[in-house]
């Protein structure tokens, strides 16, 4: 490479060329520029130079491709870290028929997760992929950060329509497309280490809420129709109050002390 060659790309790299108007630095210096970004132009110049061996400058390019990609995952690990500080407990929002027990919605997950992960430079994107059996599916879930890492998820799991209890409960279709919710949910929730929490106050925070002042009196009264004690039944659910009780919960509590189940 000539020495003019060399100076030019010194300049490209930020590198102040003696005598010449990066004298002026001192009043406006120049932004840095990393190593990558000096390899780059280093490497943009010997591209057009015939002279400069063939062999040298793939290791070059190597060497570039190498830290870019290290700098890429630096950063997806580094504003993952920062998701993960942010987060709080997502209280659940939806109930299984079937198992009769408490989830957190996809809808419930994304309400208080994007706003967060989307600040951080992060985007998802749900495909298939083949699955390891003929009755299941595979969801993939591809995390790509704007630093330009991706990171791919897989969840496989049945899709042969059988319920909790292992018989037919769906036809094929609905079985696939529930699977792939599920699936969607669950990586949703390995992604970014989600804590589930039934009665999770910090659950308001992600859109669940508490029941209103007018909905406490309600189910006070409901109470003491059924001479129950408020005491006894925030016990049961596992709050301080009547007005910490989780909306999702309200119907269900009042239906339970129709049917002399709380109180």
């Amino acid at each position: 490479m000539s020495a003019e060659q060399a100076e030019t790309a010194d300049a490209q790299a930020g590198v102040p060329l003696a005598g010449g108007p990066a004298d002026q630095s001192a009043e406006q210096p120049a932004e840095p520029v990393g190593a990558l970004q000096s390899l780059l132009a280093i490497a943009a110049l010997a591209a057009r130079d015939p002279a400069v061996d063939a062999a040298k400058l793939a290791s070059l390019l190597d060497l570039c491709r190498t830290l870019e990609s290290e700098a890429g995952l630096r950063a997806f690990n580094e504003a993952m870290i920062a998701v993960q500080t942010e987060l709080k407990p997502i209280a659940t929002d939806a109930l299984n028929p079937q198992t009769k027990s408490n989830y957190a919605s996809y809808a419930a997950l994304d309400r208080a997760l994007r706003p967060i992960y989307t600040a951080h430079g992060f985007a998802l994107s749900f495909d298939t992929g083949d699955a390891p059996a003929a009755d299941a599916v595979r969801v993939l879930c591809h995390v790509s950060h704007r630093a330009g890492h991706v990171r791919v998820y897989r969840a496989d799991l049945p899709a042969d329509g059988k319920g909790a209890k292992g018989g037919g409960a769906m036809s094929r279709t609905h079985a696939v497309g529930s699977a792939l919710t599920y699936g969607m949910r669950y990586l949703l929730k390995m992604i970014f280490n989600v804590a589930i929490g039934e009665d999770d106050d910090d659950g308001n925070a992600a859109g669940a809420g508490a029941i209103t002042a007018e909905q406490a009196k309600t189910l006070r009264a409901a109470i003491d129709e059924v001479g129950g004690s408020p005491v006894s039944f925030c016990r049961q659910y596992r709050i301080s109050k009547l007005t910490d009780l989780p909306t999702h919960k309200y119907r269900d509590a009042l239906d339970r002390l129709a049917k002399g189940k709380l109180g």
